[in-house]
């Protein structure tokens, strides 16, 4: 198999095939993310060259394949009947495979329409995960998403009436100090309008590269502590009343809180709630100068 630039995968992929499917990402602009920041242009790999990665992959393992995600930044991206060929051989040469996912913005879904996600659909693509980060416009904004509020809630609205599962990303603190009410509240009511089978909970860690690092050094923008995290994490949990899996799999939140909504939103409440009678010192920094 080949691979070209940066792979990134999420964490419940793990265990996936992985077979690249694009170089790059066709935003590139949000301010936080420094993954393709060094020059990797987006592109589409040929539909050719896909299927002889995935034949070399069957070689190698046979039919045991089960899960298969197809990097990088915004597959969704690809031209319709591109990702759907794929998805349908990917199902032939693999007939034990469960899932195929992709990561895909709100936009690039959204250009995508209702039929052409139903395609992909009936072709085999099973999850999309999504960063919708937050769901107060002036974060997004800040931000650069290149999609609004209303274009997030929309988005993964269409996925859902398609039949592909969403998975959608939240970034804990990433409006600071002076948005974290709104961040919280607002996020929450994106979350009730697009009901998504999955909530991924990430915290906001200043990098390299990024323009968020410079505001952050700059004092433009004042991050929230360990504390102050946790009780944005409380508003925004308190605030969803809409069934969807928690999850907190990742390596920049203080406190590993996940379950299903609306059923164990009590004892997760109660787990945070706990966190808060640790002292702060207890936690990871939350901004060392350079990351």
């Amino acid at each position: 198999m080949r691979y070209e630039g940066p792979i990134y995968r999420p964490p419940s992929e793990a265990d996936s095939l992985l077979i690249q499917a694009t170089v790059g990402c066709p935003h590139n602009k949000c301010t936080f993310c420094m993954v393709y920041k060094d020059g990797v242009p987006f592109k589409i790999r040929s539909t050719a060259e896909i299927k002889a990665d995935l034949d070399e992959a069957r070689a190698l393992y046979g039919d045991r394949v089960r899960t298969l995600f197809l990097p990088a930044g915004n597959t969704i991206a690809m031209p319709t009947a591109a990702l759907a060929e794929i998805c349908r051989y990917s199902r032939r040469l693999f007939p034990r495979l469960a899932r195929i996912t992709v990561y895909g913005s709100a936009q690039y879904i959204h250009q995508k329409g209702l039929e052409r996600l139903r395609q992909l659909a009936a072709a085999g693509l099973s999850r999309v995960h999504v960063g919708l980060e937050s769901g107060d416009d002036e974060i997004l904004r800040r931000l650069c998403k290149g999609s609004t509020r209303d274009v997030q809630i929309a988005a993964g609205q269409m996925l859902r009436e398609a039949g592909v599962e969403v998975s959608e990303y939240v970034i804990l603190g990433i409006g600071g100090q002076e948005r974290s009410e709104t961040h919280a509240q607002a996020t929450a009511e994106a979350i009730n309008a697009i009901q998504p089978h999955f909530l991924r909970l990430r915290t906001f860690v200043p990098k390299i590269k990024t323009p968020l690092l410079a505001e952050v050094l700059a004092g433009r923008l004042q991050m929230l502590s360990p504390h102050g995290v946790i009780r944005e994490t409380m508003a925004l949990l308190a605030g969803i009343t809409v069934p969807t899996v928690v999850t907190s799999d990742h390596y920049t939140n203080y406190v590993a809180v996940a379950g299903h909504l609306p059923e164990d939103k009590d004892k997760m409440l109660q787990v945070l709630q706990a966190a808060l009678e640790c002292p702060e010192s207890d936690f990871r920094p939350f901004f060392i100068g350079t990351q």
